[in-house]
């Protein structure tokens, strides 16, 4: 079964279903709800397979028998996470849910659209997907959680592909690796005052009772992620947060007092304490970003073409530039060499490489990496950097890998994570018919007749 997104959408493991079950089970448009499957404990009701049918793409199989049987697989996933005391992060559970909410709307082409399509308020959209969001990422961080321990030597690779024809080898992409000279171009002392008065007046708002804290996010803040939640984050330990953040957020004691105004790398913020749970604090915040003057970019973009004319004149590398003046923390101490986070879709497994995908990269700078040579050096440009700050930049292209079937030499992480992913998935196979063989299933006789890839819901 192909999906698209599947970060986003409960994670269909799955493959082609066969199905001997009539092509439509009843039609939930003129029926009431009913409890259609019980695995354990947890009951899967006929609105529950609608709700995932109408979120998903093509499915290969009847979805009337496809759908229920990714859900009993999910409650089996769910019940181990209780087990194991594994929950989802709020605020990560937010974000999905609002970049997929964001692609729907770009793909029905309004919000107005999609609330027509879904017969459902933008707010109810949410409601619904913020459920099967979490219950996702719930699901894969057991999967992750059970396969952990699962390691491939450099032997099992080159046994696996020893065999395989040229023909039949992964297709790598093209990749890059870029190096990254960046400055943030000045705030100036007037605009940095009016932010830092705006926050005194919503401290002053919030402490005489005029406005509650949550309003005053919603209203205001520059966080989109928290204002929708009244500017309220998920519980966090202090090595989550930006350092000058984190650093006010722990002195604080009373829930109803708001913090001084702390500059962290994303802004300025005002701070209020909502719960603490041993090392963790659940906070409230409100962001506000300095806006840049123009001169000021142009300032910034003017300087750094001179330092790239010291470079072509050899008095000193890229690299010493990216080194001794470069703003981006994460490439600096790679002498600007920029580094990507690759995350593992099946196992969330993340590894850390130089080669980015062009797509991987962000936009701004795939354009202009595009137009270079392997050691040609880019014209400034100016960019919004991860933290939402605006950053002007010059990159240099170190090397380009055109797109070519994987060798074990050339290739040997991406084969490896190959070949652990068959062996994880090995596994968690054996796992759910294990699981399936101890856990109390009933399915309503409508569904006895599909042909279901793991057999064992079905009792003799």
């Amino acid at each position: 079964m192909q999906m698209k997104h599947l970060s986003f959408l409960i994670l269909f493991m799955l493959s082609a279903v066969g199905v001997n079950a009539q092509t439509a089970l009843g039609s939930p448009a003129n029926m009431v709800d009913e409890v259609i499957w019980v695995v354990g404990d947890e009951a899967i009701l006929r609105s529950d397979v609608e709700k995932v049918r109408t979120q998903m793409g093509r499915v290969t199989g009847n979805p009337y028998c496809v759908i229920p049987e990714n859900l009993a697989v999910q409650k089996l996933f769910i019940h181990q996470a209780e087990i194991d005391s594994i929950e989802a992060n709020e605020e990560t559970v937010n974000r999905n849910v609002e970049a997929q909410i964001a692609e729907w709307v770009q793909t029905a082409g309004s919000k107005e659209k999609l609330e027509e399509y879904r017969n459902m308020t933008l707010t109810q959209i949410r409601e619904e997907t913020y459920d099967l969001v979490k219950d996702n990422l719930i699901m894969r961080q057991v999967r992750e959680h059970l396969t952990k321990d699962i390691k491939v030597t450099p032997a099992e690779v080159r046994h696996f592909f020893k065999d395989v024809p040229e023909d039949s080898l992964p297709l790598i992409p093209t990749q890059v690796e870029v190096e990254l000279l960046a400055e943030h171009p000045k705030v100036q002392q007037e605009e940095i005052d009016r932010i830092k008065g705006l926050l005194r007046e919503y401290t002053d708002r919030i402490n005489s009772g005029e406005m509650t804290f949550s309003v005053m996010a919603r209203m205001f803040s520059e966080d989109v992620t928290s204002a929708r939640q009244g500017g309220e984050m998920d519980y966090m330990s202090k090595v989550d947060l930006d350092p000058a953040f984190a650093n006010v957020a722990w002195s604080l004691t009373d829930p109803k007092k708001v913090s001084k105004i702390v500059e962290s790398q994303y802004g300025y913020h005002i701070i209020q304490l909502v719960d603490k749970r041993g090392d963790k604090l659940k906070l409230r915040h409100i962001l506000k970003r300095p806006r840049i003057d123009e001169k000021d970019v142009e300032a910034a973009l003017l300087r750094l073409d001179s330092i790239t004319m010291d470079i072509r004149e050899g008095k000193f590398t890229f690299e010493d530039a990216a080194t001794a003046l470069s703003d981006d923390k994460d490439s600096r101490n790679n002498k600007g060499l920029m580094f990507n986070v690759v995350i593992d879709e099946a196992t969330g497994e993340r590894t850390r490489t130089s080669r980015f995908k062009m797509g991987e990269l962000p936009a701004e700078i795939a354009r202009v990496v595009e137009g270079l040579e392997v050691g040609e050096m880019s014209k400034p440009f100016a960019m919004i950097d991860k933290s939402g700050k605006q950053q002007c930049c010059v990159v240099k292209l170190k090397s380009r890998i055109k797109a070519h079937a994987a060798t074990v030499n050339e290739d040997f992480q991406i084969l490896s994570a190959i070949v652990r992913n068959r062996r994880c998935e090995e596994f968690l196979d054996d796992w759910i018919r294990d699981k399936q063989r101890t856990t109390y299933v009933r399915i309503n006789p409508e569904w006895v007749t599909c042909d279901f890839k793991y057999p064992g819901w079905i009792k003799e």
